[in-house]
């Protein structure tokens, strides 16, 4: 009995001394892996979960930039910042983000519309940024809230709101800025626009965007375990947007379009020295501060049903028949080529006949004018010597000629959206119709109607070119910019090309032309002559709308109520020392002598009161 408890005790002895050495092994072994956690948190990713952990109580945040103002060329404010307040959610510390945006729409802070805006936008922020969920928030919503403040995770913030102080008047130069869309979130920088809501969306805000958008800034905050926000530390501060100074004259701006008030039509004048555009109005007209919030659905309806299509830019975008404003461009190809000479005559009996074609091809005057020249032409409009000018030079001929007034292309100014019009040519026809050219349509090219279109921009630049004996300049906006903080630096001047000239004095006939226009009393734009303190060459234009071919591009409104013709003006002054040059047209307004002329006449004597004539 005594031998098996003996036997027993060995046996425990030996089971108890085996573990014992597994335990001492297990705890060397938890030892070693204790070891080996601790030296690669403390020693091997010592750098990484020193961030991840600072990452847990410090936050990088966007500053958002503020944006640069637009004035005119005087400094008057056209687009400007106004302090706001906006609504922001952060999702990190919102526990039931549907939940807080029901509650929110409930207490009227916010709408379906802000909601649906904030769930696209999300996906651009990371979960704790500030999400924009209403911007522009009214006094007694941000008192309301403040008094609340029962919704975690959700604060109000100030920003700069963008104003237009003088809501709709140079809109379509100005353009507008509006909330970012997906096409806007792809093509800006996302490092410096996170933190960015608005971008322009038209004209100036469109072209300058990286410029007046500026560069948003880094800030840094400490959080304590709680998540409450217990330090902010600015790491880069926002740089503001660089300020712009336009070449407009918002004085003149706004006297062209009051006179264009009820018209659909535009109006352009610019600097003939340095292709400063002093005035570009497109009527009807806008309110540009209906978009930067997000329009609404009422004002948006009311846009788009228009038939007279407001958001058109007419100086860049509206195509119209040049009508008889090209008349002096004609007039100096065919001197320039030898077609005619200063002598020529054609006897006009009030129409024109091709040899062996039975159709007339009538003059506006029914009458006739006799024997004319290419001064008594350009003077009194008349249509059949250029008919019979067209048909010496052939419409490739035609065509060469006018090319270097730049038609048919874009000038190139630095505004979004323009439209270069058509040049026609016999290869243009076969491109474009898959037909050949007729005699006829030289015959109407000539007088610019038919397939030829240009915008009022065009015009205006062919006519300072006229001035300039033959110098074109490429028309621009942008005077000069600031910096915060800088000096008024000015743009790179305007490109310049010269037009090869043959003789000067085809040049001279042709002004002499556009001066009798106005000073001759035969001239079609006798009536300007009178109270003129300045002196004026200009050439007046009716062009016909009904039967047109109607282009892709905006032509004029070809329904059956705007089939009267166009009204259009160009012209330039001083003579001797051109300073200006303008084009006028207002759509299916009738004879250009009469609703056009008298428009550039009342912008000139604005321009011409504010300095002294040379």
């Amino acid at each position: 009995m005594s031998m098996d408890k003996i036997s027993n005790t060995a046996l425990e002895n030996k089971i108890f001394s085996s573990r014992l050495v597994l335990a001492f092994v297990f705890i060397f072994i938890l030892t070693l892996v204790l070891i080996s956690k601790l030296y690669n948190l403390q020693i091997s990713n010592y750098d990484y979960y020193t961030e991840e952990s600072l990452g847990n109580q410090m936050r990088l945040l966007p500053i958002a930039s503020a944006r640069g103002k637009i004035f005119d060329r005087n400094g008057k404010v056209i687009a400007n910042n106004q302090l706001a307040y906006k609504l922001t959610l952060t999702p990190e510390k919102t526990n039931n983000i549907p939940e807080t945006l029901l509650l929110l729409k409930q207490y009227d802070f916010i709408n379906d519309k802000d909601i649906g805006i904030f769930n696209k936008n999300k996906k651009r922020y990371k979960k704790f940024h500030n999400i924009p969920l209403k911007h522009k928030l009214s006094e007694k919503q941000v008192a309301e809230f403040l008094v609340s403040n029962q919704f975690i995770g959700v604060d109000i913030e100030p920003y700069f709101h963008r104003i237009y102080p003088h809501n709709d008047s140079s809109v379509h130069v100005t353009g507008y800025i509006s909330r970012m869309n997906k096409k806007d979130k792809a093509f800006y920088d996302k490092k410096n626009y996170l933190g960015t809501s608005f971008v322009g969306k038209t004209g100036i805000e469109r072209q300058y965007e990286t410029l007046l958008h500026g560069k948003n800034g880094k800030k840094q905050i400490e959080r304590n375990v709680t998540g409450r926000v217990i330090n902010t530390q600015i790491i880069q501060a926002a740089e503001k947007g660089t300020d712009l100074y336009l070449s407009i004259d918002l004085e003149l701006q706004k006297k062209a379009e009051s006179l264009l008030k009820g018209k659909r039509g535009a109006i352009v004048a610019i600097d003939t020295t340095n292709g400063e555009v002093l005035v570009m109005v497109s009527t009807p007209i806008y309110n540009p501060n209906w978009f930067v919030n997000g329009i609404s659905h009422k004002n948006y309806k009311k846009l788009q049903i228009s038939k007279d299509i407001p958001q058109l830019n007419r100086t860049i975008q509206g195509l119209y028949p040049p009508a008889s404003t090209i008349k002096p461009m004609v007039a100096l190809a065919g001197l320039e080529q030898g077609a005619i000479n200063n002598q020529f005559t054609v006897f006009d009996r009030g129409y024109y006949q091709l040899p062996g074609v039975k159709r007339k091809f009538h003059n506006w005057d029914r009458n006739g004018h006799g024997d004319v020249n290419v001064i008594d032409a350009i003077a009194r409009s008349n249509d059949v010597f250029f008919y019979d000018l067209a048909n010496k030079m052939g419409i490739d001929n035609l065509h060469h000629g006018l090319k270097p007034f730049n038609f048919g292309e874009i000038t190139g100014i630095d505004i979004p959206g323009e439209q270069g019009g058509i040049l026609p040519s016999k290869a243009w026809k076969k491109i474009n119709k898959d037909e050949p050219w007729y005699r006829g349509e030289t015959l109407i090219t000539g007088i610019g109607q038919g397939f030829m279109t240009a915008s009022p921009l065009q015009l205006a630049v062919a006519t300072a070119a006229l001035a300039n004996k033959g110098i074109i300049i490429q028309p621009k906006l942008l005077k000069s910019t600031q910096v915060s903080g800088g000096d008024i630096k000015n743009t790179n001047k305007s490109s310049q090309k010269q037009i090869p000239i043959k003789n000067i004095h085809n040049w001279e006939d042709v002004i002499e032309g556009m001066r009798q226009a106005i000073y001759t009393p035969k001239g079609t734009a006798r009536r300007l002559n009178k109270n003129l303190r300045y002196t004026l060459a200009g050439k007046t234009g009716t062009a016909q709308v009904f039967g047109l071919d109607a282009e892709e591009q905006y032509i004029a409104a070809n329904l059956e109520e705007h089939l009267r013709d166009h009204a259009l003006f160009t012209g330039f002054a001083p003579i001797e020392s051109p300073k200006i040059a303008i084009a006028v047209i207002v759509e299916n307004a009738g004879s250009g002598s009469a609703k056009a002329a008298p428009l550039a006449k009342a912008v000139l004597d604005v321009y011409f009161n504010k300095r002294p004539v040379q």
